[in-house]
């Protein structure tokens, strides 16, 4: 036990000994926290700059360019008269898109010729280039179902059996866990997370193939009885705290200072922010035993951490991905806590259907022992590689 201390407090040392480990630690995923908030504090980003091109000038035209000005999702900044004008603000990244209602438009509509109607969107930009899209598509179908509801009249079909051929079954949207369509819920509790993840993997990484960089390694050993696993602990502890504290408190904001939903006992959530924290740590040591060179290691670790967002089923449904990019997801530990956050902050299910998510993060901590062997060799005879 005197040896275990004996390495925390070596380990506390460190992490007071150079300001980098405060940043990393806390002020970075603290002020990252209070980013993402404050930036999708409205929920679903709204009015994407459009434009509208009118060759068309008549009154049908004028109404399709003022159903587009009274949609929620895009804002008509600009009329312009051509196409190529367009274009041209697309590609200066002043619009994201654009409407374009072609020449004698009304003029063959009346006439039974099926004009066509175009939108252009720009999906460089995801979300104002989807929300574009949505705008567009909607306000486009919406004129096609109002001229072919008035061409039915004309020719003696009652409005109301109109109506009901053009709609025969009338759909409700019920959108589960989030029936606001809040992006915020779904970005910060995606985005935040996953960060706090990357950074454990840095942190840990760094403080352990830092003591082989400076040769320190033989002396952590020495104050840990010549342990690996005192070693290894008596470094992790201390951290473990800090980003259990900070991951509690991003919960906190979230849950606490932003409402988001939260259908479960707040416990079962705190345990998968920590179980996350020492799942991450696990892995984070694995890569050094694997590749014990500091520069070789926090390359991996960070492309890990990277790509966890989408491989990890953030953006992307793991089902729906290439079985040899799909497998991948279940060997990062954010992926069990996105599972744990969405079966029980979200759809707020029983405990122990999540049994299995909890239990593969607490896998992830016995993984390490398989090379604790190879990391004492490497610490007692340091060698960098630059």
């Amino acid at each position: 036990m005197k040896l275990l201390w004996n390495s925390i407090m070596r380990g506390c040392r460190l992490l007071v000994s150079r300001k980098i480990y405060f940043v990393m630690m806390v002020i970075v995923p603290v002020l990252s926290t209070i980013f993402f908030v404050d930036l999708m504090k409205e929920g679903l980003p709204l009015q994407a700059p459009t434009a509208v091109v009118d060759e068309d000038h008549s009154s049908m035209s004028r109404s399709i360019t003022r159903a587009l000005g009274a949609s929620q999702m895009v804002a008509v900044d600009y009329k312009v008269e051509s196409f190529h004008d367009a274009i041209d603000k697309v590609r200066s990244g002043r619009i994201f898109g654009f409407f374009y209602i072609p020449a004698n438009f009304e003029q063959e509509t009346v006439a039974g010729r099926t004009p066509t109607l175009s939108y252009y969107t720009n999906m460089t930009y995801y979300v104002p280039g989807t929300l574009s899209f949505k705008g567009f598509k909607t306000v486009a179908v919406t004129v096609t179902g109002g001229v072919v509801q008035t061409t039915l009249v004309s020719n003696g079909i009652d409005s109301g059996l109109a109506g009901a051929l053009l709609q025969p079954v009338v759909i409700q949207d019920h959108p589960i866990g989030n029936p606001w369509l809040n992006y915020s819920i779904y970005l910060c509790n995606s985005f935040v997370p996953g960060l706090l993840a990357l950074l454990v993997m840095l942190v840990t990484v760094y403080t352990i193939a830092d003591e082989m960089k400076r040769g320190t390694s033989i002396e952590w050993l020495r104050e840990s009885g010549g342990s690996m696993t005192v070693a290894l602990a008596g470094k992790l502890i201390p951290q473990t705290l800090i980003f259990t504290v900070i991951g509690l408190f991003i919960q906190a904001v979230l849950y606490g200072f932003s409402h988001f939903p939260m259908n479960c006992p707040a416990w079962h959530v705190w345990l998968g922010v920590f179980m996350l924290v020492i799942a991450c740590q696990a892995f984070a040591v694995t890569v050094v035993e694997i590749l014990p060179n500091l520069r070789i290691a926090l390359s991996i670790v960070s492309l890990t951490g990277i790509l966890s967002f989408s491989i990890t089923g953030f953006s992307f449904p793991v089902q729906s991905m290439y079985g040899g990019v799909g497998i991948f997801s279940y060997l990062i530990p954010l992926r069990y806590y996105f599972l744990i956050y969405v079966d029980q902050a979200l759809n707020g299910i029983p405990l122990y259907y999540s049994r299995y998510y909890y239990i593969a993060l607490a896998v992830f901590t016995l993984v390490p022992l398989l090379g604790l062997k190879r990391l004492k060799k490497q610490c007692l005879k340091p060698v960098y590689i630059p």
